[in-house]
């Protein structure tokens, strides 16, 4: 009896220390799912650098031709580096660049546009972002994740 009830609590315990650090699944899809969508649509735009409706968004804005090409090719690096394993520090940089550019893109759109739809796009994007930041530090507090350091991995 005594050896039984030894067992059935290792087996909870173990168990329990398995549930604390492994991420569930509801976080791991809210995770990919966001960062998905931040991700395809910022490099969707590698498609759409030289069009005409880029270059008269470029001038509705009243930006410079080269301000153009210089986010274009940011969001293709950003887009990127989202979903493809880095350091932890490059990914933090990629979230606030695109924080960045989000906010930037609302205060563009309110100072020439003042209140119309295209103040929707940016604050939608920037609630994807919030939520895909926040499950990534729930996935790194939970789980052991590699970081690139150099030629070898390390976890953190």
């Amino acid at each position: 009896m005594k050896f039984n009830l030894c067992l059935a609590t290792f087996r909870f315990r173990t168990n329990f220390m398995e549930s604390i650090h492994k991420p569930s699944k509801a976080i791991k899809i809210a995770y990919w799912a966001t960062t998905l969508i931040i991700a395809l649509f910022e490099l969707s735009g590698a498609f759409f650098i030289n069009s005409e409706m880029a270059k008269e968004g470029t001038r509705h804005l009243m930006l410079p031709e080269w301000f153009r090409w210089e986010v274009s090719i940011g969001h293709i690096i950003g887009g990127i580096l989202l979903i493809v394993p880095v350091s932890k520090r490059i990914k933090e940089w990629t979230y606030v660049a695109f924080g960045i550019d989000f906010i930037s893109a609302f205060i563009a759109y309110a100072a020439v546009d003042g209140l119309s739809p295209n103040l929707l796009s940016p604050v939608v994007f920037m609630a994807l972002l919030v939520i895909s930041y926040i499950t990534y530090h729930r996935l790194q507090s939970r789980t052991q994740f590699p970081v690139i350091v150099g030629p070898k991995m390390a976890t953190v």
